[in-house]
């Protein structure tokens, strides 16, 4: 049974230690605890926080069949596995803080040396609460990123209310945003690498159409970031990720946290689930505005050629 309490929600915006999964570890951990602090009672960390985002402005060259070895074991030895030592110390630090944590990484498998994942996680004291592989790696990311099969796009219910999410650009994927909306979440959350205004507009939407709060989270990337051994060379520009953490509310779309930009820092809001509900008396996506008989078919289980999804 869905309830509506007013939860503290801090997004992280954060630089990982690059290509270190286990001095990032340690940063999340700390940060966990700088966000229990402050009240959090769910905190976000940004995409592929472990331990590198492959940024357009560099990630490019390894579009090439020979010079990009280097870059892809370090990345591959700083990724994690789920389960792992990684989640395990992440949910360790959930206990000891009483708080709930959703994170980004490059997730690879033990089992099977070779693709990785960009994945979100959503942990809590108790432990591994869901897994979600971004469905469609954006343009330059799929020289590094598999795709996700799809069996993953799920709300979880939480002590902090119904929780969700997708990664970057998958949020502007309609049908994804709908397998999440059907399931009613509550708070949604994005993390992302991108900084732009049409981004803040899309989280702002999202808001909107869903009747959640939304938890944007970017990074923020200086080149001060970048170990002085970093594999490849990095073009003539001091930022690659600029940041613009914000928490967005459901009836209106307004941003009540935020946007924080050009720095590391921790945006904190108050959610009242109640307007969750509020917003759906007006605008129920995949409710009674979804006319579903009409615009899929396919979806309507009262209709008679209805195809079983």
């Amino acid at each position: 049974m869905a309830s509506f309490p007013t939860v503290r929600v801090a997004a992280l915006q954060a630089t990982p230690v690059l290509l270190d999964a286990q001095a990032t570890l340690e940063k999340a951990v700390r940060l966990l605890g700088e966000a229990a602090a402050a009240g959090a009672q769910l905190a976000a960390l940004p995409e592929t926080f472990f331990s590198l985002y492959p940024s357009n402005t560099w990630a490019r060259t390894a579009a090439s069949f020979g010079g990009s070895d280097e870059l892809w074991e370090r990345l591959w030895d700083s990724s994690v596995e789920v389960p792992g030592p990684v989640v395990e110390e992440l949910a360790a630090a959930c206990r000891r803080h009483g708080i709930h944590c959703a994170v980004g990484i490059n997730e690879r498998e033990p089992e099977r040396p070779g693709s990785l994942y960009n994945a979100m996680l959503l942990i809590g004291p108790q432990g591994l609460l869901s897994k979600h592989r971004k469905l469609m790696p954006t343009h330059h990311e799929r020289l590094f990123h598999g795709i996700g099969a799809g069996d993953d796009l799920s709300v979880v219910e939480t002590p902090v209310g119904r929780v969700g999410g997708l990664i970057c650009w998958e949020n502007r994927m309609p049908l994804a945003r709908y397998a999440l909306e059907q399931q009613g979440p509550q708070i949604w959350v994005a993390p992302t690498a991108d900084d732009s205004d049409g981004w803040l507009a899309t989280v702002r939407h999202i808001a909107i159409e869903s009747g959640a709060f939304v938890i944007s989270v970017p990074q923020y990337i200086p080149r001060s970031a970048f170990p002085d051994d970093f594999p490849l060379e990095l073009p003539e520009q001091e930022v690659f990720g600029n940041g613009g953490a914000a928490v967005i509310e459901p009836t209106w779309g307004n941003v009540i946290a935020g946007p924080l930009y050009g720095e590391e820092g921790m945006v904190v809001a108050d959610c009242d689930l109640r307007k969750c509900l509020h917003a759906k008396r007006w605008f129920d996506a995949a409710g009674h505005y979804s006319r579903e008989d009409v615009l899929a078919p396919e979806l309507d289980p009262q209709r008679p050629e209805a195809t079983p999804r």
